[in-house]
């Protein structure tokens, strides 16, 4: 008896384009997500994690993502921002990273939300923290989702993200593998319900035929 395959990509991402500045993005139809972190906290993993397939190009040398990638799916985007904290760059490398990365996080109208990607190991830092700071007067929500769980045991891995809560005051902080497949389901359930839903009233009514729109994403 020959059984349905599963879909290599339940949520339908789809790379889109890449832009280095906020003229060549695509028209702001959709709402969207960035994707932000230091440059080997994981982030283009995380996208692959949650498409369910490999749409995100990965590389072991941080720093890798120069342009803001975006990733499209029927009702919301992804938008995977190069990496901060790479001491290897150069300084012109630097400011071109501020020019690209500061317009789109202060201008961009159907900006919905952050995701701060970080390796589990690591501790809230100065960085995560101006982060928060510098994109506050736009009153976006944030969650922090914590890549690597698998490199300790799912208490730690527990304590470990109550422990950032606390220190970031962030509400939504999750916890993903991409070695062991946990965590994504849960956190694009999070993301499209914190960043979505209610960024899209519009759209809602203006699609409405009487249907459950909650499974299309």
């Amino acid at each position: 008896m020959n059984r349905p395959k599963k879909s290599l990509n339940p949520n339908k991402l789809m790379y889109m384009v890449s832009a280095v500045d906020l003229q060549g993005c695509p028209p702001g139809t959709q709402p969207e997500i960035a994707i932000v972190g230091r440059s080997n906290a994981g982030k283009s993993t995380l996208i692959n994690g949650i498409a369910g397939s490999k749409i995100a190009m990965t590389s072991s040398t941080p720093g890798k993502t120069r342009m803001l990638n975006f990733y499209s799916a029927p009702r919301y985007r992804l938008v995977d921002m190069p990496g901060y904290g790479f001491a290897a760059r150069s300084g012109d490398e630097q400011v071109s990273w501020q020019e690209m990365i500061e317009p789109y996080l202060a201008a961009r109208e159907n900006l919905s939300g952050l995701i701060i990607v970080m390796d589990i190991r690591r501790e809230w830092a100065r960085e995560e923290e101006n982060l928060i700071r510098w994109i506050s007067p736009r009153q976006l929500p944030v969650i922090v989702a914590l890549t690597k769980a698998d490199k300790m045991s799912r208490g730690e891995a527990l304590a470990k993200a109550k422990a950032i809560q606390r220190s970031s005051g962030v509400e939504h902080v999750m916890i993903t593998s991409s070695l062991e497949k946990k965590g994504f389901i849960e956190l694009e359930d999070m993301a499209f319900n914190v960043f979505i839903r209610d960024a899209e009233p519009s759209i809602d009514e203006s699609q409405d035929d009487g249907s459950d729109d909650g499974e299309t994403r």
